[in-house]
């Protein structure tokens, strides 16, 4: 792959540990307020609620059915009434330290610095392409130790759409004034990363973190960092 100068990377679950650091986040919140105490809900229920009305309402906003104002005001509020508790000034107790603290943690996934380390020494130009809030996306990335590596961060925000849709590759390669022959984009995520790429003309590895063991002819799949060493 000797023509690639430009690597776009998703951030959410490709380098940064979103799954890792939400679990941490919550798990303070909900101890901080005394949520078992006081309902008699266990943490691991809560969690796992949560998650499932998270992702369904991100998958919303992916497919332009909710934007991301309603998803910040249901997510927590659907958990909480899902076991009971019509709360909203509690949600959005949730929904504002989730946000802010959150970036508190700031797991990596495993080899993330090394492969870095790797792909700058290399002579690669590297991006971040997010689908996540403006505010919140750059802060992970500089607080987590990761900001030296990048050229350019893109979020959905900025570019006034979200992965899969063609206008975030498009702004994003814009910003980086990078060619598609000259591009690869690596993330995790299915329809966002993989499908949206594709549709775009864009070269992708496909970042099997969770082993879904998805295959096309012709793909590249890693199962960890380490492995873009294959390709790169």
């Amino acid at each position: 792959m000797k023509n690639i100068r430009h690597i776009f990377f998703d951030l959410d679950n490709t380098l940064w540990d979103h799954r890792k650091n939400a679990v941490l986040t919550l798990e303070e919140l909900f101890q901080r307020k005394e949520i078992s105490e006081k309902y008699n809900i266990l943490f691991h229920e809560f969690h796992a609620k949560y998650d499932e009305i998270n992702e369904d309402l991100w998958v919303k906003i992916r497919d332009g059915i909710i934007d991301k104002d309603f998803l910040r005001k249901h997510r927590f509020y659907d958990t909480f009434l899902h076991f009971g508790i019509d709360d909203e000034q509690l949600a959005q107790y949730f929904e504002k330290h989730f946000l802010d603290e959150i970036i508190n943690f700031n797991e990596l996934i495993p080899q993330t610095i090394e492969v870095l380390e790797y792909l700058k020494e290399k002579g690669y130009q590297l991006h971040v392409v997010s689908n996540g809030f403006h505010e919140v996306t750059n802060r992970k990335v500089e607080k987590s130790g990761l900001k030296k590596y990048f050229e350019t961060v893109t979020s959905a925000e900025d570019a006034h759409a979200m992965k899969p849709d063609e206008r975030i590759f498009e702004y994003s390669l814009n910003l980086a004034n990078a060619e598609k022959s000259e591009s690869i984009f690596i993330g995790d995520d299915w329809v966002a990363d993989v499908k949206g790429a594709q549709n775009f003309g864009l070269d992708i590895i496909f970042f099997d973190a969770l082993k879904e063991d998805k295959s096309e002819e012709g793909l590249k799949t890693i199962q960890n960092l380490e492995e873009i060493k294959n390709y790169l």
